[in-house]
Formats: C-alpha cells, sequence, structure tokens
C-alpha cells in the first residue's frame, strides 16, 4: 500500500457526487428517451406493439454484451469502455433524429425495422457501460453508487418532465407530437456529450477519485490503469509493478466463489427487476384503460413510477431491509402488486393505478439501492470490480426477464 496518497475526505467529494449523478442520468438516457416517446411511435406504429417490441429487441442484446464484457472485466480498459459507450449513444440518439428527418415524420414497416437496429446500437452502448461504471463506482464509497443509481432513476424522470413539457409546448397532433419528441431528442443527444466530458476530464482529476482508483490498483486491480494516467499517475507510483499486480490479481475470489457468496443479493435484484418490468412499461402503456386523461394517461402513469423511483433511491437504508433474507423476502412480496394491476386495470379507477405505479416504483428504487449498498463490503479492488460487472449482469437478466413476461399481459387479446 506504500505509495496511496492519503484519503481527501473533502478534496472534491461534493463534485464527484454530482458528477456520478450526471453519468447516471447519462447512461440510461438513450433508452428513457426511447420509453418515454411511446406516445409519439403508437402514433406512427398503431399496429408494431412499440411499446413492447422495442424491449425484446433491447433487452437481449444489452444482456449479451453486458455478459461477454462481464466475463472479460478484470483485463478491459474500464476508462476507453466507458467514454466508447456514450459515444455510441450519442451516435444513436443523433440517427433516430436523422431517421426521422430523412422518412418526414412517416410511419410503416421499413421505418420501424430501421429504428430496431437503432435500438440495437443503444443496447450494445448500454450493455458497455453500465458494468464499466458499476465496477468503477464499485471501488469507491458507497455514497458515489448510491448517488449514481439516483441518476439512473432521475433519468427515467427528466425524460418524463421532458415529455410533458414538449408535449404541452406542441399541439397534440402529428406534427405536435413529432416536434416535441424532435426537440426531446436533441437534448438527450446533447447531455451524452456532456457526460463524455465530465467522465474523461474532470471525475479522474478529483483528489478523492485518484485515492479510490490507487487503492484499487494496490490491491491488484490493472482496470483502473488508464484513469490513472489520464490523472498523471503511474502504477509504479503507488507501488504496484505488473508482476506484483499480477500476483495479487491471482489471489482475489473466483468469480465462481463471489456469485456462492452472494447468491440471496442475485435472487433479491433478479426478482426485484422480473416484477417492475413485467408491469412497466408495457402494462401501463397499453392494458390500463380510456380515462379521463386520455393520451396524457400513459406518460403521467410513466412520470409517476420515475419519480417515485428516484425518491425511493434516497431514502435511508434501513438495517433490518439489509439482512440478505429482509431483501429476498421484500423482492417475493412485491409479487402481490401483479393482481392489484390486474383488477384495478379492470375495475379500478386512474387514481388507484396512479397509487399502485407510485408503489411500483418506491418499492423498485428503495431494494436497488439495499442490494448495491451491501454487494461491495469486504472486498478487495478487483473483486468489488467483478461483483459491479456481475450484478449489472443480473439486474439486466431481471430486466429481460420482466420485458418477456410483459407479454402475458396479452394473452386472450387476439395476439
Amino acid at each position: 500500500m506504500a505509495g496511496i496518497m492519503a484519503k481527501p475526505e473533502a478534496k472534491g467529494r461534493m463534485m464527484a457526487s454530482i458528477i456520478c449523478w450526471f453519468l447516471g442520468i447519462g447512461c440510461l438516457l438513450a433508452w428513457n428517451s426511447m420509453l418515454t416517446i411511446q406516445d409519439y411511435y403508437q402514433y406512427l406504429f398503431p399496429n408494431y406493439h412499440s411499446a413492447r417490441v422495442l424491449p425484446i429487441v433491447y433487452f437481449p442484446v444489452v444482456l449479451t454484451t453486458t455478459a461477454t464484457l462481464a466475463y472479460y472485466e478484470a483485463t478491459l480498459n474500464t476508462r476507453k469502455r466507458i467514454i466508447s459507450g456514450f459515444l455510441l449513444l450519442f451516435m444513436s440518439n443523433a440517427a433516430i433524429i436523422i431517421l426521422d428527418l430523412a422518412t418526414s415524420g412517416g410511419g410503416g414497416l421499413v421505418r420501424f425495422i430501421a429504428l430496431c437496429l437503432i435500438v440495437v446500437i443503444v443496447a450494445i452502448a448500454e450493455g458497455t457501460l453500465e458494468g464499466g461504471l458499476f465496477g468503477d463506482l464499485s471501488f469507491m464509497c458507497p455514497e458515489f453508487m448510491q448517488t449514481f443509481l439516483s441518476g439512473m432513476a432521475a433519468s427515467g424522470l427528466l425524460t418524463s418532465s421532458l415529455r410533458l413539457i414538449t408535449k404541452a409546448a406542441f399541439e397534440n397532433t402529428k406534427s405536435g407530437l413529432r416536434n416535441g419528441a424532435m426537440v426531446f431528442l436533441s437534448i438527450a443527444t446533447s447531455f451524452m456529450l456532456l457526460c463524455v466530458f465530465l467522465y474523461a476530464f474532470v471525475f479522474a482529476k478529483l483528489p478523492i477519485v485518484k485515492y479510490y482508483r490507487s487503492k484499487a490498483a494496490s490491491e491488484g486491480s490493472k482496470t483502473v490503469a488508464a484513469d490513472l494516467a489520464a490523472a498523471g499517475m503511474e502504477m509504479q507510483q503507488i507501488g504496484i509493478t505488473d508482476e506484483e499486480g499480477g500476483h495479487k490479481q491471482l489471489e482475489r475470489l473466483s468469480t465462481k466463489q463471489l456469485l456462492a457468496q452472494n447468491i440471496d443479493l442475485t435472487v433479491a435484484v433478479i426478482l426485484t427487476y422480473v416484477l417492475t418490468l413485467s408491469i412497466f412499461p408495457g402494462f401501463i402503456s397499453e392494458d390500463t384503460g380510456k380515462h379521463s386523461l386520455g393520451s396524457w394517461y400513459a406518460v403521467v402513469l410513466i412520470t409517476v413510477f420515475n419519480l417515485l423511483d428516484l425518491i425511493g433511491r434516497y431514502i435511508p437504508v434501513s438495517e433490518t431491509i439489509l439482512s440478505r433474507k429482509g431483501l429476498v423476502v421484500a423482492a417475493m412480496c412485491r409479487y402481490l402488486l401483479i393482481p392489484c394491476f390486474y383488477f384495478t386495470a379492470r375495475y379500478g379507477s386512474q387514481g388507484w393505478m396512479i397509487f399502485l405505479t407510485g408503489f411500483l416504483g418506491l418499492s423498485n428504487g428503495y431494494l436497488t439501492v439495499c442490494v448495491f449498498a451491501v454487494l461491495p463490503q469486504g472486498y478487495k479492488g478487483p473483486e468489488k470490480n467483478a461483483l459491479g460487472n456481475l450484478f449489472a449482469l443480473f439486474l439486466l437478466i431481471g430486466v429481460t426477464l420482466g420485458a418477456t413476461l410483459d407479454w402475458m399481459w396479452l394473452i386472450g387479446k387476439g395476439w
């Protein structure tokens, strides 16, 4: 550990937290943007169930990408991985705008297929980003991880709020929907470049970030080398040579051992996201019936979910819930929401549906923070990076299974 700088408790902590929040927003902004303008896509593609088809295209690709990179996580350049992910998101968002301009806002099967291909690029970018960011922030204090997770939730709230504003600002016609969607996508596209700048040129140079990455490097992690170099530090400066680092890397627990020690948390995170994505966004976008809010209804429900999801990630973590058994039990109890949503959609008012959607978001956000608060405790740098990548994968497994099960709501509806 010789050569590691003293921990700079107050040097850059606030700025690092702010940047983590922005990175969390940027990580999911492209995908949340596509979810939030479903009112426009449903107008363009009324027969293609875009709210359900796009997730089915997205999730297998993001899952495969994340799994592949999780397998090779110990040897990857995290800096290049994260920067390239944000640049891919920038290009894919720009491609959606170009596609709309090229087709003059028209619909049809060809444009829908082109949109699905862009979703594949978004998925590859997200798969590249999420594991890298989870692994990188697992080295650091829990505050940064919680802020990052809050940013991911804020991404959904930001997109929903912007969509409400753009929807209100333009006429509720084809032209109005299109203009609002384009303004909305332009803002999201510009935000990706901001994330690249913050991560590449600001975050790495903060003293507290350099401290945590130096500590991880001293424990044998090689993934931080490029970020340390960007901050003006070399591995030799913190007392790590290739030989020593390689030896310490061999001392880390194997992936199988890490999985065995965290199987309960694995179950909790998968159960949480299977339930959430089996309802959101497909069910609340298409299966909640017609109400007085009209075309605003789905947008309002998505906004309520995202707002409560964000609030849930800021609730102080309870020691009772933090018990591993408590997390699994809480995740299982949420499945009582399925009959609640079913009967509310058939017989309940829109007020009850808004309440249930809010509770779905609140519990999702809170359980997510609880799992990731417990996860990296007691492990060394390389093990924390491995766990961050693995749990990004498990989260996406839950999301993918949930998005697939969401189709079951269509049973008996002729599809």
